[in-house]
């Protein structure tokens, strides 16, 4: 039996006047919701009470807003459980991927809300007749519009940051994962957050995230999602000159050398590409292998993979399924495609039965041309390149549009920190990989990975402007 869910506006539970949209279990295909279908009426209604509720709360010391998202990381970590179940059936990750994001989104109000107190502006003092200091300053409202990967992990990373700096913000959740989202918005007032500073409207990416991308009332906007839409939302934000950060994915590499600890590598490789069935950004989809190591590196991956256990996420499998039949759909028009460029080593079918099921598909000898190798797929599919030198491994890791994250697997520390330096990426992890990384760690793409700074103190620039105020001497000593 389906529940329903209302937008929060304004610190008060609100329907819409475009009635109510259907949330599915991608594990059993069954509604489990029906959520408010909000548009521009009720996007404007949140933007009107964010802005309201922004003088206010901007006005707050640091400590106090600090004291209040460290408030909303401990009401987190009290609805540990309901959270993650709620995730698990939303997203259809794996209980124990659900119940880690659960902890994620706590760490990220936890940090922001500790951080903020050390955050301070600048003397500058060029001018033996005048002092000058800087003011960190928020942006007002901040739109964030993000997508189903991580809908609770995301709303925190997004959110904490901004409203440890002071703005208020209107949350627009993905229309496939919609729920944890919510839950957090309606959380927040436990916390301690006044009405309007924390907002969420959940809707079609064209009616609700549209309306909110383009609203001439935010001050600042922030989107993760994919290269197409990152590029209607940049230029929605542009017109209005709203500074804006994107993310919109990656293709990244791991590169094994020949003298790499596969031992180490392949278990670390293999779950970063069924870690939430490959929906993941920074997912280590392209392996480039040495041809010292390929052979025996794909040997081992295939049967990795043909251990990996399927199922529904509240068994706590290594692999659940795709957010929903159109993602399972693309996926396997990559995979077709792959059938036609490299060689198929094991998966590439989908499972039998209700829910949006791929089986882990590993290819190999992958030409660098191709789609598979080139093009994001999100989802549990695997690409294996030889290559013969470190500056051809260079070449292979760039040779995308992309640039979020990069694995460099060697024993040798002056190879890796060399190569390392090469790759244009926003992330290189050196023998380990991990699409979290850490909440300390900042975290920005290149190319089509998109621009702007997450996580660590690099978020705080983009959640604040910068006032300079000169203060001429009155007079000679």
């Amino acid at each position: 039996m389906s529940e329903r869910r209302c937008a929060v506006i304004g610190g008060a539970a609100r329907a819409a006047a475009g009635g109510w949209f259907t949330v599915v279990d991608p594990a059993t295909e069954a509604v489990i919701a029906e959520v408010a279908r909000c548009a521009a009426a009720e996007v404007d209604a949140a933007v009107d009470a964010a802005t309201a509720a922004s003088p206010r709360w901007r006005r707050r010391t640091a400590a106090e807003r600090g004291r209040i998202c460290r408030a909303m990381a401990e009401v987190l970590g009290a609805h540990r459980a309901e959270l993650a179940e709620l995730e698990c059936r939303d997203t259809g990750k794996p209980l124990r991927q659900a119940d880690a994001d659960v902890t994620a989104a706590a760490r990220y109000f936890e940090f922001y809300g500790a951080a903020i107190e050390a955050l301070y502006g600048q003397t500058v003092m060029s001018d033996p007749d005048r002092v000058a200091f800087t003011v960190l300053n928020p942006h007002g409202v901040s739109a964030h519009i993000i997508p189903w990967n991580y809908p609770l992990q995301l709303a925190a990373r997004t959110l904490a940051p901004a409203l440890a700096a002071g703005n208020t913000c209107v949350l627009k959740p993905a229309e496939d994962a919609p729920l944890t989202p919510l839950r957090l918005g309606e959380l927040a007032a436990q916390a301690g957050f006044p009405p309007g500073v924390v907002n969420v409207v959940p809707g079609l990416g064209t009616e609700a995230g549209a309306a909110l991308a383009q609203h001439r009332g935010i001050g600042h906007l922030a989107f993760t999602g994919s290269v197409p839409v990152g590029r209607q939302v940049g230029a929605a934000a542009a017109r209005n000159i709203v500074p804006s950060m994107l993310e919109l994915g990656g293709k990244s590499p791991q590169i094994v050398f020949g003298d790499a600890d596969l031992d180490r590598a392949v278990p670390t490789i293999t779950a970063s590409i069924i870690e939430h069935a490959g929906q993941n950004c920074s997912a280590g989809s392209r392996v480039l292998a040495h041809q010292d190591v390929h052979a025996e590196l794909a040997r081992r991956l295939a049967g990795r993979f043909a251990a990996v256990i399927i199922g529904p996420g509240h068994a706590d499998p290594d692999l659940g399924p795709l957010i929903s039949t159109r993602q399972r759909d693309r996926v396997l028009e990559y995979i077709d495609a792959g059938r036609r460029e490299a060689r198929l080593v094991t998966g590439g079918e989908p499972v039998p039965g209700p829910g949006f099921f791929v089986r882990p598909t590993l290819f190999d000898d992958v030409p660098p041309q191709a789609r598979i190798a080139r093009e994001e797929i999100f989802g549990p599919v695997l690409c294996v390149l030889p290559f013969r030198s470190a500056a051809e491994a260079v070449s292979l890791a760039n040779g995308t549009g992309y640039g979020l994250s990069a694995g460099i697997w060697t024993a040798d520390a002056g190879l890796a920190f060399a190569v390392a330096g090469e790759l244009r990426a926003g992330h290189v992890f050196i023998n380990g990989y991990s699409a979290a990384a850490g909440v300390e760690l900042p975290f920005g793409g290149y190319g089509q990975s998109g621009y702007g700074g997450e996580k660590g103190f690099a978020a705080f620039g983009e959640y604040t402007r910068t006032t300079t105020i000169a203060v001429g001497r009155p007079a000679q000593l």
